[in-house]
């Protein structure tokens, strides 16, 4: 962190309060954030006030009510401004079909074409097996009841496919390629769910230090529909009475400024109730994701 030799004519720096959001974002609390500063050699009451100015801004951001939130500084964000009704992903334009702000929630409309989606599912299906979840009590995986789908991981730019989707979604979100995960793809069969959960690594399980010396907390996420199920499988955000009904092609992206619950961004993947549903999933970490 920025430390200061002397507690003479101190001031909070754009650097200082930067790290307070990153500690932020990875769930650290604010009297161990105040005894590093103090310990670094901030002045204790510039080291509050500084907690202060960030902690009632840019973090609590996310909220408000719908339509009074304002954008944090530091997350994945598509270009919005104007309203348009397109966004240039660099090789294709990706249509905008829904945007709200607490949660932070934007549809889009045709970010794959039929054909990509279905040469991705071509290259995924040899190499299904049963989804695992992180278990943030070690920092390893495990089978979790609550998913009971099917799925595998592309490393980054593993096919040429692969690497034209995620410089496209680099663009789309204005986000650096290197601070995603690799490429999930899932599929669904019927029956298959996702009880409602949150994306970001808890904090307070002792595994998530480890895993988030990788790339730092997940930030946001993206879900591309590969198919479209004859009937269930439905994306729901049950705090924000949302409901996004998989179409091929779309894909829904949400951000969470911080490991918490007030994101609203809890999410689930509804039971399949007939056909097969198909997506794939890209995490984005805070950090380059090696």
């Amino acid at each position: 962190m920025p430390s200061r030799s002397t507690t003479q004519d101190q001031a909070a720096s754009p650097q200082l309060h930067d790290w307070i959001t990153q500690q932020r974002l990875l769930g650290v609390q604010d009297g161990p954030l105040l005894a590093a500063m103090v310990a670094a050699g901030w002045n204790e009451s510039v080291a509050r006030e500084a907690l202060g100015s960030v902690a009632e801004t840019a973090m609590d951001a996310v909220t408000d009510a719908p339509g009074e939130a304002t954008r944090v500084q530091g997350l994945p964000e598509p270009e919005l401004a104007g309203e348009p009704g397109a966004i240039d992903a660099g090789d294709r334009e990706v249509r905008v079909l829904m945007s709200m702000d607490a949660p932070r929630v934007v549809l889009f409309g045709e970010i794959l074409s039929a054909d990509e989606c279905a040469q991705l599912i071509d290259a995924a299906r040899p190499r299904l097996a049963r989804s695992l979840t992180v278990e943030t009590a070690s920092g390893g995986e495990e089978i979790n009841a609550d998913r009971t789908s099917d799925g595998m991981f592309f490393q980054r730019g593993e096919l040429p496919l692969v690497q034209r989707l995620e410089e496209r979604i680099a663009r789309l979100l204005n986000w650096p390629l290197e601070n995603g995960e690799g490429l999930q793809v899932l599929r669904y069969g019927p029956g298959a769910e996702y009880k409602p959960h949150h994306d970001y690594f808890d904090p307070h399980e002792p595994g998530t230090a480890s895993i988030v010396r990788r790339g730092g907390q997940r930030v946001g996420t993206l879900i591309i529909y590969l198919n479209e199920p004859a009937q269930g499988g439905a994306t729901i955000f049950p705090e924000a009475g949302l409901q996004v009904v998989p179409q091929r092609g779309h894909a829904v992206f949400f951000s969470y400024a911080r490991p918490d619950p007030a994101t609203r961004t809890l999410h689930g993947g509804m039971p399949v109730i007939q056909g097969e549903k198909w997506i794939a999933t890209k995490w984005l970490r805070q950090g380059r994701f090696d």
